[in-house]
């Protein structure tokens, strides 16, 4: 699973961008969030696991273990 191209499909299949949601995360958080910082931290896969789950709360989204079968 490549989380880059997970995070952009779910950010367009909401009808939203990457600028809205780092608006949103900004927001929420306090923290300043700026789509050029996302995307080079995807890119580099340095992403916190705690802001991809902001991000998927934004996006009313969750993470789901599931064990394998």
């Amino acid at each position: 699973m490549d989380i880059r191209n997970e995070l952009k499909s779910l950010i367009a299949k909401n009808g939203t961008t990457l600028k809205k949601v780092c608006e949103s995360l900004t927001q929420t958080t306090g923290k300043k969030y700026i789509g050029n910082n996302i995307t080079n931290k995807l890119r580099r896969k340095t992403i916190k696991f705690e802001e991809v789950q902001d991000i998927l709360t934004i996006l009313d989204y969750h993470i789901e273990f599931v064990r394998n079968k």
